[in-house]
């Protein structure tokens, strides 16, 4: 079971200095790339904004959408098109997700959670397994959500572990409770599979 740090009330300001923090730290131990992965929905958007106004050199950061709609990224709906508008004007690379990719190991994997359980499109219908074969997947989530009627494809749990440090972040009572029993080992939802088989630090902000 993962070793969970839990951070209450953190706000956007909060976890972007975590966040920069972290990024920071990868980027003064080496020249190369460091590559992200980050969650779609309304959360992640204000703290990328907030992240940005740090003095990071954003020309070497790779971000991969944990998930995405299968819309064209002019869509509203595509995460990988909001991601664009954010980042690539300050410099970073934004990794458009075919199942063709060949997913790298990540330096951070940042992750939101839906109330049933869910991170990334893996959600509790798709049965996500931890010994994946496969890297990145297309499927229907059932029921499809109002807010995004779409089908998705999306990282595997075996992708999402394959990375030095996991963040969630987790806002409302509803989540943080199946937050709670997913840490606790209390459910076999598609987050605490993730916790189950996590063996870098995790740390959740709620």
């Amino acid at each position: 079971m993962a070793d969970v740090t839990i951070i209450e009330n953190a706000g956007d300001g909060a976890i972007a200095d975590w966040l920069a923090a972290r990024i920071g730290e990868v980027m003064a131990a080496g020249d190369g790339p460091v590559t992200i992965t980050v969650p779609g929905g309304s959360t992640p958007f204000p703290i990328i904004k907030e992240l940005l106004e740090k003095d990071l050199d954003f020309s070497r950061l790779v971000v991969w959408p944990n998930d995405d709609r299968i819309v064209p990224e002019d869509h509203e709906a595509s995460n990988t098109g909001k991601l664009r508008a954010l980042l690539e004007p300050a410099g970073a690379e934004v990794v458009t997700l075919t199942i063709m990719e060949a997913v790298p190991r990540f330096d951070l994997a940042w992750l939101g959670m839906g109330a049933d359980g869910h991170i990334a499109s893996l959600f509790p219908n798709t049965d996500p397994q931890l010994r994946d074969q496969r890297q990145i997947m297309r499927l229907t989530p059932d029921p499809l959500p109002p807010e995004a009627p779409y089908d998705r494809i999306s990282l595997t749990l075996p992708s999402l572990l394959n990375s030095a440090q996991i963040a969630f972040v987790i806002r409302g009572t509803e989540k943080r409770a199946v937050l709670d029993k997913a840490v606790a080992g209390q459910s076999d939802l598609p987050v605490a599979r993730l916790l189950s088989g996590a063996d870098q630090p995790v740390t959740c902000f709620t």
